[in-house]
């Protein structure tokens, strides 16, 4: 927990003023999941996935996507050499990779991600390949007002553990981000594997159980909604309270720690209607009454 907590203070060095985004990052990958970044271009989402791997001592690899990008770039492929057929990696075999701009690859590509993201594996030839452990995508996304950009298949969204927004740095930031030069992170090498099983082992009440199961319904029955919360967005949510409350060195996942791990897990699985977005609907505002109505104050 000491190098996690010194790998935390190091990243709030680097990337000033997005103290939130650096801790829901880190509690995703406590979740054992995987984490959507979006925002404008320039506020830092490429550099916080940069110094996260730098910093925490995993190898890392980026990729950039474009739409004349191929699935074995991501995967690798099989070469003939020395009269046989030998298969080189892509750089997807790494424990941290940043698919920079993944909003703007082509349905095939994001295929192929999909299955590494979910199998922590790629096949290629026919034959599987198993990814390093621990592996963790880190995805930024540019908003789809943006010329060139695409919306993600529902089904990719859904495997994303949580969909982390980067805001505009706040007045009193700025001076600091004119003035004053990123420290980059040295490498503090920390025990994923164990923070994992600890951050698992933190405990939940029957109530706060009673109320993610009370808002799954709430959002299935919501008429605004084309589809509401699955059972993996539901353990997604727990996951990330969870992780949230050993960040924050709390023994059991407070109310705080579940409306704030919702905002992060739900909102990127929450589809609405044609009706709903013609009326101005968001699936925040959604969230936000389904908790209401779920007893989470």
């Amino acid at each position: 927990m000491e190098a996690l907590r010194r790998l935390q203070e190091a990243l709030n060095q680097t990337l000033f003023g997005q103290e939130e985004a650096i801790e829901a990052l880190l509690a995703t990958l406590l979740a054992g999941g995987h984490a959507l970044l979006e925002g404008m271009p320039g506020l830092g989402k490429t550099l916080l996935a940069e110094s996260f791997a730098r910093g925490s001592g995993l190898s890392y690899k980026r990729i950039q996507f474009t739409p004349d990008l191929l699935p074995q770039d991501l995967t690798g492929s099989e070469v003939f050499r020395e009269g046989r057929f030998v298969f080189v990696p892509g750089p997807l075999f790494a424990q941290v990779v940043l698919a920079d701009e993944i909003n703007r690859a082509p349905p095939k590509v994001q295929s192929a991600l999909l299955e590494a993201m979910q199998e922590r594996a790629v096949t290629a030839g026919g034959v599987r390949h198993p990814l390093p452990e621990p592996f963790f995508v880190i995805a930024t996304q540019n908003p789809l007002e943006l010329e060139g950009t695409y919306p993600l298949p529902e089904a990719q969204l859904d495997r994303f553990t949580a969909k982390i927004s980067f805001r505009p740095p706040r007045r009193e930031v700025w001076l600091r981000i004119l003035t004053e030069e990123p420290k980059a992170p040295d490498p503090l090498p920390v025990d994923f594997p164990k923070a994992q099983r600890e951050a698992k082992e933190v405990r939940v009440a029957k109530e706060a159980l009673s109320a993610i199961t009370h808002v799954a319904f709430l959002t299935q029955e919501d008429r605004r909604l084309r589809m509401g919360l699955s059972p993996r967005g539901a353990k997604a949510w727990l996951a990330l309270a969870k992780a949230l409350a050993y960040l924050r060195e709390k023994p059991f996942v407070d109310w705080k720690e579940l409306k704030d791990a919702a905002f992060l897990a739900l909102p990127h699985r929450l589809f609405l209607t044609e009706e709903a977005l013609y009326e101005g609907e968001s699936a925040e505002e959604v969230l936000r009454e389904a908790l209401r109505k779920g007893g989470i104050p």
